[in-house]
């Protein structure tokens, strides 16, 4: 019985070897088969498909193996092949009919192939899967309207088999988004799970749509449905995506609000979309809401969220559009402190702490109060070292706004001592040495800089980088450093919120030294000076000299992003934007916007399409999009 025992645990382990030997030898060949069949090597391609389709039945392989015999011209072998095939089957298998008829159109003999085609769909046994093995098969071989017709025969024979997401598919090929359309609004109407397969599927037809055809057609089918179909609510949320898809925040938000009157349960959503306005800059849409969630009541899950938020999207519409509005910072400021005595100081107010403090400072002038705000949040118990550490952080920005540089390096030193395994660590490192460029300890300034140019955060890095070589540049190349020594006296005052000051500086230095090196970064400064000021037009011409003068220099492609970015967002000018980005990929490769830049560059280009390109800048262009950038 042992015997018997041992052996058979030999012969199972020998035929698990066996086994194991035979996957990885269909393996090799299958990868080998398909390296040929990419490479177009049909002659070398063909027996190992043929091969490998004998031993594992995949009728892939086979379509390429069929496909191999017919780019070689060998029609005869394909036929006779396939017969034997039709021959050796027990139960029809329609695909192959499909592939002889696919032999004779690659003959010309369009009549006995479409004789074919018709059979084969004739032929489909009556399940799901066959219908969608054969639909597959006509698709992998171009034939979309053929797919289509298999899909429609299987919902005349099987009950309760729609295929609407198959057929939507096959009318996106065709090109009859009408249809398309009809058939995901169908299966919206059968259940709203499928809402999000519906959406990925339409952001991808939509990438393909130049001419806004199919925006346009979509937006009037689902409103009709809507109007004729009002219990679907899949179909208003399906709205609600496309005018995000859109950036129409206003329509977006109109919709959701609608929705939740009637359904109640909107709550999440419409703060979401909130948060999306917000990042796009969209701050009235943002607010409407925020408002609207705190409208609805304290009660409200959300209300704590909304009314924070909406403080924090006041902020941002004021540093970012209206700095210059004393009124609107001092009513912001009542919101702030109002904000706060209502929610409480803790762990999840931090930020608005944070930016409270800053918006005393940096523009209503009262660093003192600034730096009491931020002393009640060090005090929030068990705060984490990274928590205390931007509080302290925006601390030390305030002491140097305050001109007490001295209070600020020692704060900076703390954030850092406390942060070493984080990145805030470093970013109160790169102030630190910031703040040492600006008192004019460049030498100093330097060695740290030099040393973070290793930091894990990118932007923390080119930073360092950015300003090192800055001091190095120029340090040593006059007798004195009077022009580098107020450059950075000009940097402070920009960080000061000083920007008439900064920018008479910046106009002393050009007076007293036209043809010192920092010409480009006297531009650069003053490019982001008007920029603050909303003086698009004004930045970009200085942006435009240094990407014309001076693209060579160490600030052309922060100049090239910067100049990009304006024509993209506040200069509504997005194709030459598009040039712009495009140009950050061929002449920047190695600049930390590369990637963004790539991104914004596809996005463009799918609203205003490049002419095909060739030779080299057809090889560039594909390079683009297989990321070898």
């Amino acid at each position: 019985m042992r015997y018997i025992l041992t052996m058979l645990v030999v012969l199972i382990g020998l035929n698990t070897g066996f086994a194991q030997q035979k996957r990885t030898e269909i393996q090799t060949k299958s990868s080998l088969a398909i390296r040929y069949y990419n490479a177009k090597d049909y002659e070398k391609a063909a027996p190992l498909l043929n091969e490998v389709y004998k031993t594992t039945r995949n009728s892939t392989y086979y379509r390429y193996y069929i496909n191999c015999l017919v780019n070689l011209k060998r029609f005869d072998e394909a036929e006779q092949d396939i017969q034997r095939e039709i021959k050796k089957q027990k139960t029809v298998r329609p695909e192959y009919y499909v592939h002889l008829g696919q032999i004779y159109k690659s003959q010309n003999r369009s009549e006995e192939a479409e004789a074919l085609f018709r059979q084969a769909i004739d032929k489909i046994p009556a399940s799901k899967g066959s219908f969608l093995t054969t639909a597959n098969t006509f698709l992998a071989w171009g034939d979309y309207g053929l797919a289509k017709d298999t899909y429609l025969k299987g919902r005349q024979t099987l009950e309760g088999e729609a295929f609407n997401y198959e057929l939507a598919r096959s009318y996106l090929y065709l090109r009859d988004y009408d249809n398309m359309m009809e058939e995901y609004l169908n299966l919206l109407r059968e259940s709203e799970k499928h809402l999000s397969r519906v959406q990925s599927s339409l952001s991808s037809a939509m990438r393909l749509d130049i001419d806004n055809g199919l925006r346009n057609q979509f937006r009037g089918q689902v409103l009709k449905r809507i109007q004729s179909e009002p219990g679907v609510i899949g179909y208003n949320r399906l709205l609600i995506w496309f005018f995000l898809q859109e950036k129409k925040f206003s329509s977006a938000l109109r919709q959701s609000i609608a929705l939740d009157k009637r359904t109640g349960g909107e709550e999440m959503q419409i703060a979401q979309l909130g948060d999306l306005a917000l990042r796009n800059k969209e701050y009235e849409q943002a607010q409407k809401a925020y408002t609207y969630l705190m409208d609805k009541g304290e009660q409200t899950p959300f209300f704590p969220q909304a009314f924070a938020r909406n403080i924090h999207a006041k902020y941002l519409e004021y540093t970012d559009e209206g700095k210059g509005n004393l009124e609107q910072g001092q009513a912001l400021a009542t919101d702030f402190e109002n904000g706060l005595l209502y929610l409480g100081i803790g762990p999840a107010t931090l930020n608005l702490v944070r930016e409270y403090a800053h918006l005393l400072a940096f523009y209503l002038n009262d660093a003192e109060k600034a730096i009491v705000e931020l002393e009640k949040g060090e005090k929030i118990p068990q705060l984490k070292p990274e928590e205390l550490g931007q509080l302290k952080t925006e601390m030390a920005d305030i002491y140097v706004y305050a001109n007490d540089p001295w209070e600020a390096m020692l704060i900076y030193s703390q954030v850092i001592e406390a942060n070493k395994k984080n990145t805030l660590g470093d970013e109160a490192k790169l102030k630190k040495a910031r703040l040492g460029y600006y008192m004019g300890n460049f030498s100093w300034a330097k060695a740290q800089l030099d040393v973070l140019k290793a930091s894990t955060s990118k932007l923390t890095a080119n930073d360092a980088m950015e300003l090192s070589m800055l001091i190095g540049n120029n340090l040593n190349l006059d007798t004195t450093a009077v022009p580098l020594t107020m450059f950075a006296k000009a940097d402070l005052l920009f960080f000061q919120n000083r920007p008439v000051e900064a920018m008479l500086v910046l106009d002393s230095i050009a007076d007293q030294y036209p043809y010192h090196t920092l010409v480009d970064d006297i531009l650069f400064r003053k490019a982001k000076i008007e920029a603050e000021q909303q003086n698009y037009t004004l930045a970009a011409e200085y942006l435009n000299t240094i990407v014309t003068d001076f693209s060579y220099d160490l600030l052309g492609d922060d100049a090239l992003f910067m100049l990009a970015e304006l024509y993209n967002t506040t200069l509504a000018q997005q194709e030459k934007a598009k040039e712009l980005y495009k140009q950050m990929l061929s002449n920047h490769p190695g600049s930390v916007f590369t990637e963004e830049s790539r991104a914004k560059y596809r996005e463009l280009r799918e609203i205003y399409p490049d002419k095909e390109p060739e030779g080299k800048e057809g090889l560039f262009m594909r390079a683009i999009d297989n990321t070898e950038f």
